[in-house]
């Protein structure tokens, strides 16, 4: 049976790395490789896992590797610890734990071979299992504890300087400092004065300005954002927060916070209060004096940002849906005054797209999504599922597949010994074909195999297509949430582009819609 290898990188492996000693999967995989040697084990593939993922669902190569496992495909893994596999949740360790015990698969490490199939080595692998969580909690709190020690210093502990600033290694010292950047600083500058002060007018006098004008006159003079994008008002209302302008060293200000949503784990980063906050002297220079500083968060108090729109209603039954075709940012209603139609628009202020009436495009995505359904009525009835079959399916085509390989280094061993003459003319003939004929039914259950798969799968994907069609009979009756609901059961996004501006009185559409949908594409021989 194959064997494969699986490599992954930890925080100790970094810190080495930096120490000079050397690339950390490259060494493993020669260590492991050497032990596949001595053991005779034949390494079919190999696994390399960069991302440092807490969870399985941050890991894509051992969500893979865990499914081939499952699917009996691996004899046994080489790891270099067993800690490799999984230092999440005991949810995470037990789905590890429990795939190789019910697939008999073997874990095999340099210092012991772990059977899922002998009850000491079970109990000896889920308490690695358990001191490597235990050991990575230890490590978080020690990194979390550097961190605040670090703003408590006054040093930068951010990945991305904030815009006007550089982000340089302290001389002689551990950490990061912020230097001002001789390009940006001035812009802002610029912009705080502008919201602080107003803008100077041709008679002597001062005009104020808001964010939204700061903005368009930012883009105006096209200069770029920090990522060298348009210049929001989100992005202005971030920056004019922003105590590190002064010299301040802000910590703790969006926290993680973890939550179950639909089964998932979902990490979020909702804003914290000032008073929850950790504010210290930075190391860095100050680009805002006090004064102006107090006089922007003056305004700022003034003027407070509107409530959050979760608390409402959803009023777009396109929300989240249509993307801009010139931009690539989400399409957002505005409404209008009186009995006028809410629009639907691009937020950019720089977006050449044109806007165009919401329910125009409403209609227009539903009339381009009952042509596309009906297509795919089906006049069969849907079979039962066939999810216990393919996974018996899978482990016999897995089976053959390494039979086949077999018979493959058997035949050449056969002209191995034909040439050293160990075998005469007869008896080469015999042995070859009766290899040959053990290939020949391999590769005839291999095919039709395949050949099931593919017609299942096929099967089950049409299965998917009549849930689709009550979308479109309960849509008018639902609200603008429930509609964008349903239109989002069924559509991935749609592409929205409009460049020429319709004349008075004329048609209210002129635009183009791509539509994406989340339902296999039309063949023909459907």
């Amino acid at each position: 049976m194959p064997y494969c290898l699986y490599l992954r990188k930890s925080r100790a492996d970094l810190d080495a790395e930096a120490r000079g000693e050397g690339e950390t999967l490259a060494r493993h995989e020669k260590t492991l490789l050497e032990l596949s040697r001595r053991q005779a084990f034949e390494i079919r593939e190999i696994y390399r896992e960069i991302v440092s993922g807490e969870t399985i669902a941050a890991r894509p190569v051992m969500q893979r590797l865990l499914s081939e496992v499952e699917h009996g495909i691996w004899d046994g893994v080489l790891v270099m610890e067993v800690e490799r596999l999984a230092r999440g949740d005991t949810i995470d360790q037990g789905i590890v734990a429990q795939t190789f015990k019910f697939s008999g698969t073997k874990i095999i490490t340099p210092m012991k071979i772990y059977d899922p199939n002998n009850e000491y080595d079970e109990e000896y692998f889920e308490f690695g299992l358990f001191m490597s969580r235990r050991e990575y909690k230890t490590i978080n709190r020690r990194l979390q504890r550097g961190r605040v020690a670090s703003v408590m210093e006054g040093k930068y502990n951010g990945s991305r300087p904030p815009y006007g600033y550089r982000r340089v290694k302290i001389e002689n010292d551990r950490g990061y400092t912020l230097q001002p950047d001789e390009e940006q600083a001035p812009i802002v500058e610029l912009i705080f004065s502008l919201y602080a002060f107003g803008e100077k007018t041709i008679d002597g006098g001062t005009e104020e300005t808001g964010i939204s004008k700061i903005a368009r006159k930012l883009n105006n003079l096209k200069i770029p954002s920090a990522k060298g994008g348009d210049w929001t008002v989100a992005s202005l209302q971030t920056m004019l927060r922003n105590p590190v302008y002064i010299g301040k060293i802000r910590w703790n200000a969006r926290p993680v916070q973890k939550k179950m949503e639909d089964g998932q784990m979902v990490k979020t980063r909702p804003r914290a209060k000032p008073e929850d906050w950790i504010l210290k002297d930075g190391l860095h220079p100050a680009l805002i004096d006090e004064k102006t500083w107090e006089a922007v968060q003056l305004r700022l108090r003034e003027n407070p940002s509107r409530p959050c729109p979760r608390k409402y209603e959803t009023q777009n039954p396109l929300a989240g849906l249509v993307v801009c075709g010139i931009c690539g940012r989400k399409m957002v209603r505005r409404p209008q005054k009186g009995k006028n139609s809410a629009t639907l628009m691009c937020p950019a202020p720089t977006c050449r797209n044109i806007s165009c009436r919401l329910d125009c495009a409403e209609e227009k995505i539903l009339l381009a999504l009952c042509g596309w359904l009906s297509d795919y009525r089906l006049t069969y009835e849907t079979k039962t599922s066939h999810a216990p079959q393919s996974g018996f399916k899978k482990k016999a085509l897995a089976k053959m597949i390494c039979k086949r390989k077999e018979l493959e280094k058997q035949q050449e061993r056969i002209y191995e010994f034909f040439e050293q003459g160990v075998y005469t003319a007869s008896i080469f003939q015999e042995r070859l074909k009766k290899i040959q004929e053990q290939m020949d039914c391999t590769e005839k259950g291999i095919s039709q195999i395949q050949i099931e798969m593919e017609g299942a799968k096929s099967q089950s994907s049409k299965a998917e297509l009549p849930r689709a069609e009550p979308v479109l009979a309960r849509y008018q009756s639902g609200t603008p949430a429930e509609k964008n609901v349903l239109l989002k059961s069924v559509l991935k996004k749609v592409v929205y582009t409009k460049t020429v501006r319709a004349r008075r009185n004329g048609t209210p559409d002129g635009f183009e819609l791509i539509l994406f949908p989340r339902l296999p594409q039309n063949r023909t021989d459907d």
